[in-house]
């Protein structure tokens, strides 16, 4: 049985209005995978983040081989062998792969009695990790035009790369297909073989069970208990996590789509390499999902719905009358919302607070007088979301950057609620959410259209597009490939319309 490498005893950490850690003790066995699951806001992340260096903990002991370190931040960790991989990486997006790749540890060269960055040596170490990993870029290519899977296997590579003893991975899988998973879990068994242990969050279940030596489970910043993997079952993690059984998965709806509210006619991008005749009706009261692939342009279509890419070809009706959407404000206009993918990069503003950040986009409905802002306004549409989506803060006031994942994404949900938005376009609207989280937000989702609204859908997850959808658009290389009527979807038959470059005759 493989020895403890790593001890973290009585972690705690509070936050202004909230304990994030009481007393967390946790031991890593060295060749192992260890899982730590949880809700989003039980403390997965913040502890890592102690382990890391990011943040101070206000008490405990950390141990490697028996002997107490001490991290003030991450150069220390990673001088202890401890590296860490990011549940939403954040690159420098204006400087190239290969600097991105070094950054922080930049080899020099001695050129007389001056030092140089070594340009040559920087570029041929990243290109050879580039294909290890089989990341299709170059060296030189400038991080904005990868792809966020890309980014996130940059990431993986970079740790691997570093020859760390211990390895945090915060959900290293979320932005990756199918076979980038198998391709990384095979990675993983290498470092396994090498003697590393991995600390492993992850919110996919069947990831956990698949890989896992040990889990540990944490509930409201305390430990639930620490459990072999083997023991345990989907059931079990989840009562254990939320405290709770989950009734039902998905939620039942109580209304049928009716009448058609939006149509796309022959949508194409005005760039190469984007949406090519995409045709399709949206119905009042529906969820449609959007099925595919990475790279089927599935994002492209809700930025180009919200005016945020421009069309070369095509039209968009709303309510039977042609929508000249040029940029959000028309958009907006138009009684559209957009929950983007990414929620750290184009959601939230971290350091403004609830209020502020529900009340973003509707501000002109708090405008007097022509510039003065209606505070008290603000306040109580802020505080009527926080009770009727349940999110979990302090207080209005608290900055949104203090919220787990899941009350983050609530908070962006009710942003565009502030708006009395008549369609709703949610690109991966639970990515890097727990199961109880989703749970919620997957019945704020079919509340919303059992209320009327209109709802287009992207997820990655089959289960969810199967389970909340009325139908499935499906979409590969920038066209429909077809559309499932929920009856009709499999995940059989969306894989086989998500490889299908030859557009088929959509149903509308």
């Amino acid at each position: 049985m493989a020895g403890e490498l790593l001890e973290l005893i009585g972690i705690s950490k509070a936050f202004p209005g909230v304990k994030a850690l009481d007393q967390v003790t946790i031991r890593v066995r060295s060749a192992t995978v260890h899982a730590l699951m949880g809700e989003n806001g039980a403390g997965k992340s913040t502890l890592l983040k102690c382990l890391f260096g990011i943040y101070a903990k206000d008490q405990g002991t950390i141990s490697m081989d028996g002997q107490e370190v001490i991290i003030r931040s991450p150069k220390d960790a990673l001088n202890y062998g401890i590296a860490m991989i990011h549940q939403e990486p954040n690159p420098v997006l204006d400087r190239s792969v290969a600097e991105n790749f070094w950054l922080g540890r930049l080899p020099l060269k001695k050129i007389g009695p001056l030092r140089f960055v070594d340009q040559e040596m920087m570029e041929r170490d990243t290109q050879h990790w580039l294909n290890e990993f089989a990341i299709n870029t170059t060296p030189r290519t400038l991080l904005r035009e990868l792809s966020v899977s890309q980014v996130q296997f940059l990431e993986i590579a970079r740790a691997v790369s570093l020859n760390a003893r211990v390895m945090i991975m915060d959900e290293p899988t979320s932005s990756l297909t199918s076979s980038e998973v198998e391709r990384f879990f095979v990675i993983m068994q290498g470092l396994i073989k090498r003697g590393v242990a991995i600390v492993y969050i992850s919110h996919k279940m069947d990831e956990i069970l698949r890989i896992a030596d040990d889990v540990s489970i944490m509930r409201d910043g305390t430990l639930v208990g620490t459990w072999p993997a083997s023991e345990l079952t989907t059931d079990l993690m989840v009562s254990r996590m939320v405290g709770r059984a989950l009734s039902q998965r998905f939620p039942k709806r109580h209304t049928s789509p009716g009448e058609v509210v939006l149509s796309l006619k022959g949508v194409t991008s005005a760039k190469p390499r984007g949406l090519a005749n995409v045709s399709l009706d949206l119905h009042r009261g529906e969820i449609l999902g959007i099925g595919g692939l990475v790279g089927a342009r599935r994002t492209e279509l809700l930025e180009t719905l919200f005016g945020l890419r421009a069309m070369a070809h095509g039209q968009i009706i709303i309510k039977g009358h042609i929508a000249h959407i040029h940029s959000p404000s028309d958009a907006i206009a138009h009684k559209i919302g957009f929950l983007t993918e990414d929620r750290r990069a184009t959601g939230i503003i971290p350091l403004r607070s609830i209020v502020e950040n529900t009340t973003l986009v509707g501000n002109s409905r708090y405008v007097s007088w022509g510039f003065w802002l209606k505070g008290p306004q603000r306040l109580i549409d802020c505080l009527k979301y926080i009770r009727e989506l349940r999110i979990k803060t302090p207080n209005a006031s608290t900055p949104i950057r203090n919220l787990s994942g899941g009350n983050q994404q609530k908070v962006l949900l009710a942003r565009w609620l502030t708006t009395a938005p008549e369609i709703l376009l949610l690109d991966e609207p639970t990515r890097g959410i727990d199961i109880g989280a989703k749970h919620e937000i997957y019945n704020l989702i079919g509340d919303l259209a059992d209320q009327g609204k209109s709802i287009i859908m992207i997820s990655s997850e089959m289960p969810e597009l199967l389970g909340l959808a009325d139908r499935i658009a499906v979409m590969c290389d920038g066209r429909l490939s077809g559309i499932l009527a929920a009856k009709d979807a499999t995940e059989a038959a969306i894989m086989r319309l998500s490889t299908q470059f030859a557009p088929a005759s959509p149903t509308h």
